[in-house]
């Protein structure tokens, strides 16, 4: 296990799910103004999937660029009744977004992409069908008081891991990728480049 593992964000979901796995690694921001380039993305028509898809790998070549170690550039967007959505910014906009989502499917599009020099060498995107069950406007009133700002830190204003669970009738899609980081394929490339035991 002599190869080096570097996660191209700070992102504390991202984090944990490599700590849980027991991936070692070292975080470090890409400098990648993803607003500036998603907007640019989707003024040249990107779909949701491809504006992860893009950011991923900006920001794994934004890290890899004259490092030797293997750099994991990952990205997740939410894409609703084919339009892309950005984290609310105000406890008013997730209300807003959560009534616009209720009783109603959602994607999760989640793209990951490993960099060595400023070269891709692995990529794969995993989307995740979310469906909101019908819950009541009290329902909400209480989610949101309990989650707080909490609620702010997510696209799609919930936690599966915490008390957004709740809020659905059907979930379709791998657990990693609703966190943001598709791993049962990250950590067999791990393996094979020898950051893991095989």
């Amino acid at each position: 296990m002599t190869a080096a593992l570097v996660l191209a964000s700070k992102s504390a979901t991202r984090r944990a799910v490599l700590d849980g796995a027991g991936v070692p690694f070292e975080a470090a921001g890409s400098g990648v103004d993803e607003e500036t380039a998603k907007a640019e993305l989707l003024a040249t028509g990107a779909s949701p999937r491809q504006v992860a898809e893009a950011l991923a790998e900006r920001k794994a070549l934004a890290v890899s660029r004259g490092r030797p170690e293997l750099v994991i550039g990952a990205d997740q967007t939410l894409e609703f009744e084919g339009r892309l959505y950005d984290k609310a910014e105000t406890m008013d906009d997730a209300r807003a977004r959560l009534q616009a989502l209720r009783a109603k499917p959602h994607q999760l599009h989640s793209a990951v992409v490993v960099a060595r020099d400023g070269a891709v060498v692995w990529r794969e995107t995993e989307s995740a069908t979310l469906t909101m069950r019908g819950f009541s406007d009290d329902f909400l009133e209480d989610y949101l008081a309990t989650e707080g700002d909490a609620a702010l830190g997510s696209v799609g204003c919930y936690r599966l891991e915490g008390m957004g669970v709740q809020l659905f009738s059907r979930i379709e899609g791998d657990y990693f990728t609703i966190l943001g980081l598709p791993l049962i394929g990250l950590l067999e490339l791990l393996r094979r480049q020898g950051v893991l035991r095989p």
